[in-house]
């Protein structure tokens, strides 16, 4: 009997934890096809203005070419930062040096220095290479990753050194044996790490603030930011903007999940 009250109280409890945790996303979607006066009063039914809210939003805010410049960004960012991450890696992990972990862990020292602290650094850096409002101000500092690293070392300990000195007897070269030999084996790995790349590149907002100054060139964490800062902000149009900003990230992790759940797991088991 008393088993069965613990159980019966840990399935309210995570029933509980779901509901907690669904309940914004149900607001969201719910405040997507309601007036802004609705959301106001915290409507939680859905109304008729979806497609009303979507057309305001199309036409006034130019939103094709705002989620085209968020893709782009974020694209780039996945492909680059994982690569130089994974070689960072695999460097740091196949090559044995007296320096090695000293260069390793002040490395990783870098990850309590927070972003507000480079901010003045980086950007005379973006002005002296004449970087700022574009793009390429923002993809440049968020490829190198320290956590991405620090994440594909752990992933590499675990590959089998074995093969890497069998394809180097063989006379392979080092870049075919990372690109040929250990790349295509390490799928989950680096769908794992694609998944954080992505959303951390899709997700930023300080960095490109600073360096974005035309509307042309805005993302769509920029143009929420706008939207929900007005005067007379129409909620509806934001949490319309919200739902559509967080459907890539839904389809890029539920896509990869299998190999984020794999990768993750291979990262840390020791």
């Amino acid at each position: 009997m008393r088993r069965k009250l613990r159980y019966l109280f840990i399935y309210i409890f995570l029933t509980l934890s779901a509901l907690i945790s669904v309940f914004p996303f149900f607001w969201m979607i719910v405040g997507s096809t309601n007036k802004s006066v609705d959301v106001i009063k915290g409507k939680l039914t859905p109304g008729n203005q979806f497609l009303i809210n979507f057309k305001n939003l199309w036409d006034n805010y130019n939103l094709g070419t705002v989620l085209l410049n968020s893709a782009k960004i974020s694209a780039l960012v996945v492909v680059f930062s994982v690569i130089v991450s994974s070689m960072a890696g695999y460097g740091f992990e196949m090559y044995v040096s007296k320096a090695r972990n000293r260069l390793y862990g002040l490395m990783l020292l870098t990850l309590m220095i927070p972003l507000a602290a480079l901010m003045v650094p980086l950007f005379r850096l973006m002005y002296f290479f004449n970087l700022i409002d574009s793009h390429w101000g923002v993809i440049l500092p968020l490829i190198p990753s320290v956590f991405l690293t620090f994440f594909f070392r752990q992933s590499f300990s675990q590959y089998p050194k074995e093969i890497v000195m069998a394809a180097r007897v063989d006379g392979a070269n080092e870049l075919r044996i990372f690109f040929s030999i250990v790349l295509p084996s390490m799928k989950s790995a680096y769908a794992a790490a694609a998944i954080y790349a992505f959303m951390t590149s899709w997700n930023a907002y300080l960095w490109p603030l600073v360096i974005i100054q035309s509307e042309q060139k805005k993302t769509m964490v920029l143009l929420i930011s706008n939207l929900a800062s007005g005067y007379t902000p129409d909620f509806g149009v934001v949490m319309m903007a919200v739902v559509i900003a967080t459907l890539p990230m839904l389809i890029v992790f539920f896509s990869l999940q299998r190999y984020f759940v794999q990768g993750v797991l291979g990262s840390v088991k020791q």
